[in-house]
């Protein structure tokens, strides 16, 4: 069940259709961490909303699922994902700034809670924000809040970071500074979460991910997700309906 709603929860006035992958390039002199950190902003995100249509594959040791999936992001204020199977949907997700909510058909369950359980199941904090930034491309934390030593590791920039505890590395591609990978561990945990974007495409609104792979460990277990966006629209006006269906089971989600 836990596994089944982390794929839930991830799969996060023009209209467009993927266009061509965008050319990248290698790390080609050191650069001072904040000039890397400031590139890869500088990247427009110019959208209010974005409509994604995806595929999405789930795995883990007892199952793969493949399913399609509607992301509609209303920048900075909700995220609905609905899952569909065969054309029939069989969960949603609603993600706001304070809360996630869930609901899936097979079990008729929904669950309702805060950012805490969503941590917990992939091994890292996460918010709103931080979900926001994973599905269109950005690296996970604000990076101008931490210190980072730069160095390049073929053929990317890599920015890195410790704690004592946790660990985060992010890699940039060297034309626009796209996030090309991101791995934070816990080490006292033994969780880590590894987010990859293979490619990119350009639209006039921004540089959007054409593809996620996630993949998280803890000592118990390792799920891979991928995501693949067949389509993005942006700016249109849009509705996030969302309801728990009628004689559906609250569950409560412990660690």
């Amino acid at each position: 069940m836990k596994r089944y709603i982390a794929l839930v929860l991830l799969v996060s006035l023009a209209s467009c259709k993927s266009k061509a992958v965008l050319a990248e390039a290698g790390a080609s002199k050191k650069l001072e961490p904040a000039k890397i950190i400031q590139a890869h902003y500088d990247n427009k995100k110019d959208f209010s909303t974005i409509y994604i249509k995806a595929g999405a594959r789930y795995e883990d040791a007892k199952q793969t699922q493949n399913v399609t999936a509607e992301i509609k992001i209303k920048k900075d204020e909700m995220i609905l994902i609905s899952i569909r199977f065969l054309g029939i949907t069989m969960a949603k997700a609603l993600i706001t700034p304070t809360d996630v909510k869930y609901y899936e058909k097979i079990n008729g369950k929904f669950f309702e809670g805060s950012y805490d359980t969503l941590s917990k199941l992939l091994g890292t904090s996460l918010d709103f924000q931080k979900l926001q930034n994973m599905l269109t491309g950005m690296a996970l934390d604000d990076l101008k809040k931490d210190n980072y030593t730069a160095t390049i590791e073929d053929p990317y920039y890599k920015l890195s970071a410790s704690d004592g505890n946790t660990s985060k590395d992010f890699f940039f591609e060297g034309a626009k500074f796209l996030l090309k990978r991101e791995n934070i561990q816990q080490q006292s945990l033994q969780r880590s979460v590894q987010i990859a974007y293979p490619n990119y495409t350009d639209y006039p609104q921004m540089t959007l991910p054409t593809e996620l792979l996630i993949e998280a460990l803890d000592k118990e277990a390792k799920t891979n997700i991928s995501i693949q966006y067949n389509s993005a629209a942006f700016n249109e006006p849009m509705t996030f309906p969302y309801s728990v269906p009628e004689g559906y089971q609250r569950i409560y989600i412990n660690d």
